[in-house]
């Protein structure tokens, strides 16, 4: 049997990246700092998902700097509202990069650069600003 347990990005900054996945509804699970190996991993999960489904922040304490972003893909998270989420995302400082103008999916990204897909269980109809709201980057 095979067991999906989390994916794990890179971080640079781990408090705005955990400041930034609180704000889609995830909690910190769990935290652990490995001072031989320099580094420490931050598991997030939404409620319920705890050991199920996890993302893994792992921040390396020696400075890199992590490119490419997009050949990674990204992570999709299925929220109550797409609007609510994208505006709360928004007022936080977020850049919507693709907005929610069909009332289903978004996407924005993560301090890092990870490409994060917001889907709206069902459709909401589409409502202004969303509908008339440029793309803003790649998605």
């Amino acid at each position: 049997m095979t067991k999906y347990l989390h994916t794990m990005i890179r971080v640079t900054d781990p408090e705005a990246t955990v400041r930034f996945f609180e704000l889609i509804g995830l909690k910190e699970t769990r935290r652990f700092d490995s001072e031989q190996g320099r580094f420490t991993l931050i598991f997030l999960a939404a409620p319920g998902q705890e050991g199920v489904a996890e993302v893994e922040l792992t921040h390396n304490w020696d400075p890199q700097e992590y490119t490419g972003g997009r050949n990674f893909g990204h992570l999709a998270y299925r929220v109550d509202n797409v609007y609510e989420t994208c505006q709360r995302l928004m007022d936080a400082g977020v850049t919507i990069n693709r907005p929610p103008r069909d009332g289903h999916m978004a996407f924005v990204r993560s301090p890092d650069g990870i490409s994060i897909e917001l889907l709206q269980e069902g459709h909401l109809a589409p409502a202004e600003p969303w509908v008339s709201m440029p793309n803003t980057g790649e998605w």
